[in-house]
């Protein structure tokens, strides 16, 4: 009698995953993993976790803050990585502004979201980082579809789409001269329906944002807006309270909540299989700004 043995799905793109946290730390000399307290990262982690498993990571986890972050996000960064031991690199977008290197943006409409890349890479070169780990998946956005699981940036922190690398199989060209470095999408293959069912499976913690709650809210191009200190409203614009649940972690300023009665992971699970709208094209403000808007932000140096 044969014995046959077959992987899950989610046991084939968990043991592609962990090789190329492995590739990655075999590869380059200092490599980083970015780190948002969203889904994507905190399922980065725990395959990081496995993947060297039971040495600590291999190298730092990075977090741009531009602060106008949800607090319950940073309280579970904070924690779950002093869990870890992870050290924690953080890059300051109001240090940048502090120092000049960009300009804050005002109005109802401003946001630090696009400021974030000048801070990026500034600590890119400040730590000398020649791999980042990102949590980018394909089926996010159409920019993010075409992208490969090691994205090469040049000297200038610039994506050119000529300057990209094939990968045939599993082997990944990691070369690079001193001042360039490669963005590496461990998850590039996950679609979010495999995030969520991952996260149940693997009993993750997670914000209490990403489960449906009571939340001072205002409608705002059809996505519903926290309303905080950092979000300045319009005169039309009016705060109501609703149950929502955010899909994607950002700026307070740039990401809406959906309206859902999801409190539970298979709730979560059962609404995301039913959509037809990506995370981000759903509740991203900073994705709608043009047809272009993310491709142009991954050129100038953005994940």
């Amino acid at each position: 009698m044969t014995t046959t043995y077959e992987l899950s799905d989610l046991d084939q793109i968990e043991a592609e995953s962990i090789h190329i946290f492995r590739e990655v730390a075999a590869e380059f000399e200092r490599p980083c993993m970015l780190f948002s307290g969203g889904k994507d990262s905190i399922v980065m982690l725990r395959l990081a976790e496995k993947a060297f498993s039971p040495a600590r990571l291999p190298f730092p986890v990075m977090h741009v803050d531009t602060g106008h972050n949800f607090p319950e996000v940073l309280e579970f960064r904070d924690r779950r990585l002093a869990e870890v031991g992870a050290r924690l690199v953080v890059a300051s977008v109001q240090q940048s502004i502090d120092d000049g290197r960009v300009i804050e943006e005002t109005g109802p409409r401003a946001s630090r979201n696009r400021l974030q890349t000048t801070t990026l890479l500034d600590a890119v070169g400040e730590h000398r980082f020649d791999a980042l780990f990102g949590g980018a998946r394909r089926d996010e956005e159409k920019a993010r579809a075409k992208e490969r699981v090691y994205s090469f940036r040049d000297e200038f922190g610039q994506w050119d789409p000529k300057n990209q690398r094939p990968e045939l199989w599993d082997l990944y060209n990691g070369r690079i001269r001193r001042g360039e470095h490669i963005r590496v999408f461990p998850i590039s293959n996950w679609t979010e329906l495999d995030i969520w069912e991952y996260i149940r499976r693997e009993g993750i913690e997670i914000p209490s944002i990403y489960l449906a709650h009571e939340r001072p809210v205002f409608d705002r191009d059809g996505m519903w807006l926290a309303d905080s200190d950092h979000v300045t409203r319009m005169d039309s614009e009016e705060v109501v309270t609703r149950r929502v649940r955010y899909r994607t972690v950002g700026d307070m300023s740039c990401t809406g909540a959906v309206e859902s009665t999801a409190a539970s992971l298979d709730e979560v699970i059962a609404e995301v299989g039913a959509t037809r709208i990506t995370e981000r094209g759903a509740t991203r403000a900073d994705d709608r700004v043009s047809e272009a808007a993310m491709e142009d932000r991954k050129k100038e140096g953005y994940f």
